[in-house]
C-alpha cells in the first residue's frame, strides 16, 4: 500500500522534474515476472524507474544509497527497493535469493549489473548476479537503457535539480543454462550487458566500474 501511496506522489514530480523520453515501455509485460536490467548514471536510477513505469518494480540498491544522502536514503525507503552489502558474499546471496522468490511470485524485479555507477558516463563490466536471477527462475530479461540522469541528481549534489532524462526499453530475453555454472552466468552476463550498449551507445568497457572507482582513488 505505501508503495501505491508513495508512487501516486512520486510519479508527476517525476514526470515534471525529468521530463522522460520513454522508449519500448510495451516490452514490460503486463503481468508475470521480469528482470530490468539497467546500466547505472545516478542515485536516483532505481527510483526513476519504479516512479515512471505502471507496475510495481522491487530494484536493489546499494547500503551507501540508503545512509549516505538522505534524500536518495528517503527515496530508496519509500521505493521499496532492496539493499545490499556488496562487500559482503553473503548478504548478497541473500538479496539475490529474496529477488529470485519475488520473481517465483509474478513480480518485476531491476537491478543494475555493473553493480556501482559508472565513474564517466560509460558502460561497464557486469556482475553475474543477474544471469543467477535469469538462469534460476526462467524470467526474461529486459535490456533498460537510463540517460540524462546523472543531471537529475549529480555526484555530491543533495537536492535533485530539473532534467530531461530517457529511458529505453528492449525486448525480453531468454536464455539457457545452468545457475550453478560460472561459464553460463559469465556468457549470460556479457550478452545482457550487449543488450543494455545496443540500446544506450556507451562505450564499453571489459573491466568493473567499483574496480576502476577504486584504482582511480588511488592514482
Amino acid at each position: 500500500m505505501l508503495y501505491e501511496v508513495v508512487k501516486f506522489a512520486a510519479s508527476p514530480l517525476a514526470q515534471v522534474m525529468c521530463r522522460p523520453h520513454i522508449t519500448g515501455a510495451v516490452n514490460v509485460p503486463r503481468k508475470g515476472p521480469a528482470i530490468l536490467a539497467a546500466n547505472h548514471l545516478s542515485v536516483l536510477d532505481s527510483f526513476l524507474l519504479p516512479a515512471l513505469l505502471p507496475r510495481h518494480v522491487t530494484f536493489v540498491a546499494k547500503n551507501e544509497y540508503f545512509s549516505g544522502n538522505p534524500v536518495s536514503g528517503w527515496f530508496m525507503r519509500l521505493g521499496g527497493s532492496l539493499p545490499i552489502d556488496r562487500d559482503s558474499a553473503h548478504a548478497a546471496q541473500t538479496m539475490l535469493d529474496a529477488a529470485a522468490d519475488l520473481l517465483e511470485q509474478g513480480e518485476l524485479f531491476g537491478i543494475h549489473p555493473e553493480g556501482t555507477r559508472s565513474p564517466d558516463g560509460r558502460l561497464y563490466r557486469g556482475k553475474i548476479g543477474v544471469a543467477w536471477l535469469a538462469l534460476k527462475t526462467g524470467a526474461p530479461v529486459l535490456p533498460v537503457a537510463l540517460s540524462g540522469t546523472e543531471k537529475v541528481l549529480p555526484v555530491g549534489a543533495k537536492v535533485p535539480r530539473p532534467a530531461r532524462i530517457g529511458i529505453a526499453i528492449g525486448a525480453p530475453l531468454r536464455f539457457e543454462g545452468d545457475h550453478r555454472n560460472a561459464r553460463d552466468r559469465r556468457r549470460v552476463t556479457d550478452e545482457i550487458m550487449a543488450g543494455i550498449q545496443k540500446l544506450s551507445g556507451q562505450e564499453y568497457v571489459p573491466a568493473y566500474a567499483a574496480s576502476f572507482k577504486t584504482s582511480s582513488d588511488m592514482s
